[in-house]
């Protein structure tokens, strides 16, 4: 069943000694904001969290498929769609027969209704074979520290050789030097929303929603890498609209959702306080803890 609500949400993370989102502009860095020196983690980045998150529970199983995934060749996906809906012999003739009209309604339709990040966060599926455009239900903002950060450097080494020239070499020290670089703690904070028109367009339904309440809760269990370090989420907060349109303004429910340290220099999420505002909501609206 399609959603009939509006939800707005609340991701609180934190990071140690790991980095949560690498720069590759800037030598793999984290990403900061240089002004003022927080911490950034895209909203790409945590999608593609969700995404093996929901790769990894559900398999390849439609209607829970992954269409954005390592390797995985989007104009092939495309053809599987043409094939379904029973319009292959397209494939075979000239692009302009798929630049519009039913056969490309269909196909994203179908789409749709297999893929679960396609109806979740949409999807530009117009490459080559044309599935057309999704835009989706739910959306993500930037994470952002709720204080500066620092970036540290760590020089590391690899033993091992990759040749044999370079295993008999006389001229000195074969190991290769290398750079490491993490965030001694971080706790971060992103914003999402949830819109049940949307929603319809795409057949995102109550049981993908849950799904995704999951995927934010557990999605760092299972993301582990000596890069990240230690990641976890922190806190989900769910803002639920009675009305399609909305209650209140976002920012005004996301505000309600505050964390300060408790110490000047935060090492862990122990030294920082999150204070919930739930006494004085406004009506129509209702907060949840579903992680």
């Amino acid at each position: 069943m399609s959603l009939s609500n509006r939800y707005d949400f609340v991701l609180l993370f934190d990071v140690k000694d790991g980095n949560p989102n690498g720069d590759p502009d800037a030598g793999n860095l984290p990403r900061l904001d240089a002004e003022t020196g927080h911490g950034l983690v895209t909203d790409v980045s945590l999608k593609r969290k969700v995404r093996n998150f929901v790769g990894l529970v559900k398999g390849d199983a439609s209607p829970f498929e992954i269409y954005v995934k390592e390797k995985a060749v989007l104009n092939k996906t495309h053809e599987r769609a043409y094939e379904a809906i029973g319009k292959a012999d397209l494939l075979k003739g000239d692009d302009k027969k798929r630049k519009g009209g039913g056969a490309v309604n269909e196909a994203r339709d179908w789409m749709c209704r297999n893929f679960f990040d396609v109806r979740t966060f949409g999807a530009v599926m117009s490459t080559g074979v044309n599935c057309g455009q999704v835009r989706g239900p739910v959306q993500m903002t930037f994470a952002r520290s709720v204080d500066p950060v620092i970036a540290q450097e760590h020089s590391i080494t690899r033993m091992a050789v990759a040749t044999e020239k370079e295993a008999t070499d006389q001229d000195g020290d074969n190991r290769t030097m290398g750079r490491k670089y993490t965030v001694p703690y971080g706790l971060y904070v992103a914003h999402g929303f949830v819109s049940s028109f949307l929603a319809r367009q795409t057949g995102f339904s109550d049981e993908d929603l849950e799904l995704l309440w999951t995927a934010l809760g557990q999605m760092f269990e299972h993301d582990r890498s000596a890069a990240r370090g230690e990641m976890a989420t922190r806190g989900l907060y769910v803002f639920k609209h009675e009305s399609e349109l909305g209650n209140a303004p976002a920012h005004a429910l996301f505000e309600k959702i505050q964390a300060f340290k408790n110490t000047e220099v935060p090492r862990s999420f122990a030294d920082y306080t999150v204070n919930v505002d739930a006494t004085d909501l406004p009506a129509g609206v209702t907060l949840t803890y579903p992680v």
